[in-house]
């Protein structure tokens, strides 16, 4: 799979994805930011095109895509709808931790729904006290003659309420550190698991973020997702790849903020002729698209790293690159977005225009998933592993 140039299949695939975003999503895309509500309508016109999940293998019912594929599909929706790219991107955080270290059985129990869009999958790994430093969790899992008990609290869970299924990482051995930490698959209507409010956001606001509560809330021992004490591990292998996402995500931000940008100068017009025809706009915009291109082709190279690692080959960059396009691919949608409000002025700053709404959409993407700084301790860990 080339990194510089898409096959037919995956061209054939964006215009797919795009031509639902446009006719379905976009047109929908301020008045889910205006009031906050998950989009039911997209989620449903997302699971009629197989868009939802792409990522879900064919052996439970899948689309099967690869991970190149639910970037694209991911860059797309985002490029009209940053709230509305959660949905496949969110579905991939929650699944991938069964996908890597699950056996078949809870595979089996788990992917199939999700595939037939009958229920998402969300991933809850932060706490009030150990967001950037999630080793540190509190969150405790104690094992019983059935199963666990989990007691605690997450924080920061993206679609948490609209998810059915949540990964959940908690502590079962407390005196063995990041290898004490285990997953587990928690069930909207488990007893004693609970939501908080959702939080009051600055952008994404369609996508409800909301804590978790774990009050004695018992589950079976076939919900563990691996072994015991192999949650952490797998949480870190998880972000490998998911990383990608929240770098296809702020793609296509930064894309939908560009085009706009690119009609709008193209139509205003100052001093007598079109604002495209002033060469300190021209500059700003070759830079916005040259910031962007040089992102988009590390994130898709990033992407054929993570699809190898999942076929089984080992990929000893695969951490790098991952983080690599995710910061900069959220750095580069942060500095587009900023200039597509500066380029149409003051209605740039107004909600009347998107670009507002995409500016303040791609700050997340700087933030989860780990921040930029933390993203920047990983990558020079692993230069200075070599």
């Amino acid at each position: 799979m080339s990194t510089f140039a898409l096959s037919e299949e995956h061209e054939a695939l964006r215009e797919a994805v795009r031509a639902l975003a446009d006719d379905k999503i976009a047109p929908r895309a301020a008045e889910i930011d205006r009031t906050a509500e998950f989009p039911w309508d997209v989620y449903e016109a997302l699971v009629k095109a197989d868009f939802h999940a792409p990522h879900i293998p064919e052996d439970y019912g899948g689309a099967g895509g690869d991970a190149l594929a639910s970037v694209l599909v991911i860059e797309e929706v985002a490029r009209a709808c940053a709230t509305s790219s959660l949905i496949p991107a969110v579905n991939k955080l929650g699944t991938m931790p069964l996908l890597l270290g699950a056996s078949d059985e809870v595979k089996r129990r788990y992917l199939p729904p999700v595939a037939r869009g009958e229920a998402m999958f969300s991933y809850a790994l932060s706490e009030p006290e150990a967001g950037s430093d999630a080793a540190a969790m509190r969150t405790r899992a104690a094992r019983t003659g059935t199963g666990y008990v989990l007691n605690g609290v997450k924080r920061w869970i993206t679609n948490a309420g609209i998810s059915k299924f949540y990964t959940v990482m908690a502590v079962t051995d407390p005196a063995a550190g990041p290898n004490g930490i285990s997953a587990f698959v928690v069930e909207d209507g488990d007893a004693g698991f609970s939501f908080g409010a959702p939080e009051h956001k600055l952008g994404i606001k369609g996508s409800p973020t909301r804590e978790l509560y774990f009050d004695n809330c018992e589950i079976p021992a076939g919900r563990l997702i691996g072994a015991e004490g192999e949650g952490f591990k797998i949480a870190l292998r998880t972000l490998d790849h998911t990383r990608i996402t929240i770098a296809a995500q702020a793609l296509g931000i930064a894309q939908g903020a560009l085009d706009y940008a690119l009609g709008y100068v193209r139509e205003r017009r100052q001093f007598g002729r079109a604002v495209a025809d002033f060469q300190g706009v021209q500059f700003m915009l070759a830079d916005m698209a040259m910031k962007l291109e040089g992102a988009r082709q590390l994130t898709y190279a990033a992407a054929a790293r993570s699809e190898r690692a999942m076929a089984g080959e080992r990929v000893p960059d695969l951490t790098f690159f991952s983080s690599a396009c995710k910061c900069l691919a959220s750095d580069v949608a942060m500095a587009v977005t900023t200039d597509a409000v500066q380029l149409l002025g003051g209605y740039g700053y107004v909600s009347d225009y998107p670009v507002e709404r995409m500016m303040r959409d791609a700050k997340i993407t700087q933030i989860y998933e780990g921040t930029n700084q933390i993203q920047r301790m990983v990558m020079a860990r692993q230069l200075l592993k070599g």
